[in-house]
């Protein structure tokens, strides 16, 4: 298996080359003024250019509306758009059909209630980011280090596309993916030295665990087969 990774919050030129240099699968770019990892769109543009057709670039926005929307699509042309705010399935239909670009819906889980609102988005988001719900006292919809229980995703049904999100570090990553089987995954602040500050030795040290981990599940897969004979 190959587990595809997330940049997210990317704000350098130092980070962007290391995400693509590591293996990075999709770069992140946020545009929300809150967060610390907030980017202008032009800045955001001219780091992309440097990785482009290496990694796909995604546009993280928050309730954004057309307009915003207009200006960070102008000047980053990403590969994708991920909606991380409180966007209706209607909000993303729209959004599709103006931009012509895929579309990654993120939901906040803490219980398996908060999972069932995936279902009126099947079909229409292209792919899901599972990110654990903010903590109390939090202004901000993700970047907030902190995970929800990986069993409840047990579940899922099998059919659903999604990246797994929320507080994902070298520390966790190894169980979150013997926990969920995840195709893909997303971090930020799991490979950053201080909010918004992406810490190049912990990034390495992400993908270091990520690539353990993907031989041990082979392993362990590899063991049962051999027990089911």
């Amino acid at each position: 298996m190959k587990t595809e990774v997330k940049i997210c919050g990317l704000k350098t030129a130092e980070a962007v080359d290391k995400a693509v240099a590591l293996g990075a699968s999709h770069a992140g770019f946020i545009f929300f003024p809150r967060s610390p990892r907030n980017i202008e769109p032009d800045d955001a543009g001219r780091l992309a250019d440097r990785i482009r057709g290496k990694a796909k670039i995604v546009a993280v926005t928050v309730d954004a509306d057309n307009d915003d929307l207009d200006e960070i699509v102008s000047a980053l042309s990403p590969d994708m758009l991920q909606l991380h705010g409180n966007e209706s399935p209607d909000r993303v239909l729209t959004v599709k059909a103006v931009y012509g670009l895929p579309v990654i819906k993120a939901l906040s889980i803490r219980d398996a209630d908060d999972l069932r609102r995936i279902e009126p988005y099947i079909g229409i988001a292209d792919r899901f980011l599972l990110d654990a719900k903010p903590p109390k006292g939090s202004d901000l919809p993700g970047g907030n280090g902190v995970s929800f229980d990986w069993r409840l995703l047990d579940m899922l049904d099998e059919s659903v596309d999604y990246m797994l999100s929320g507080g994902l570090n070298a520390d966790n990553i190894g169980e979150a993916l013997a926990v969920t089987g995840a195709k893909a995954v997303d971090t930020s602040s799991g490979v950053e030295s201080a909010p918004g500050v992406k810490d190049l030795n912990r990034m390495e040290e992400f993908f270091k665990a990520v690539a353990r981990a993907e031989t041990d599940i082979i392993a362990r897969d590899g063991a049962l087969a051999g027990r089911s004979k």
